[in-house]
């Protein structure tokens, strides 16, 4: 009986997400407003998501020890320039390291995109990240819409198209309301 329960339960999952977009890996989320968010940028700025309303967030979990996190950083680049002009912003949340070592790891490698820090990881903590790197996909109200733990390649494939269809949710300059 409880297998016929879980794969009814699979089932009706399976059925509901049939019409969304789905990149291979990510976790849906039912539109919940995102945890909180303040960090500083490199150069002492303070940050919050409230500076990247009103645009999809791709928030990126990462550290500069990280293997996967490093392989991915490329395709987070091409992305944001394929990208320039469109509503997307791409931040990288360093977690639990200091300016000095975020910093000799972006002399190694040029990126466009804002880095934040956590020196603390009290983000990562309310976050609930247990794993780098992890990305959260926040539609242009800021609610979180997609999880993904582990590395992907950004700019092209599934999470394209899934990162295209949180765009064309995103209301459009110009429209009444924007």
């Amino acid at each position: 009986m409880q297998i016929i329960k879980r794969w009814l339960g699979a089932s009706l999952l399976g059925l509901l997400l049939a019409g969304s977009v789905q990149a291979a890996g990510f976790e849906t989320r039912a539109a919940t407003s995102a945890p909180e968010l303040t960090a500083r940028d490199l150069q002492g700025a303070p940050r919050s998501l409230a500076d990247y309303r009103g645009k999809v967030v791709m928030l990126n979990f990462w550290a500069s020890w990280c293997p996967p996190c490093l392989r991915e950083m490329p395709s987070m680049e091409r992305l944001r320039l394929k990208m320039a002009g469109r509503p997307l912003a791409i931040v990288a949340l360093d977690s639990a390291e200091t300016a000095d070592e975020v910093n000799g790891f972006l002399s190694r490698m040029k990126l466009g995109f804002p880095i934040l820090l956590d020196p603390d990881g009290s983000n990562t903590k309310r976050w609930k990240v247990f794993a780098l790197p992890t990305t959260f996909m926040l539609d242009a109200d800021g609610r979180v819409r997609y999880v993904l733990t582990g590395p992907t390649e950004w700019d092209e494939g599934e999470a394209l198209v899934l990162i295209e269809s949180l765009l064309d949710e995103s209301p459009k300059r110009g429209e009444p309301g924007t």
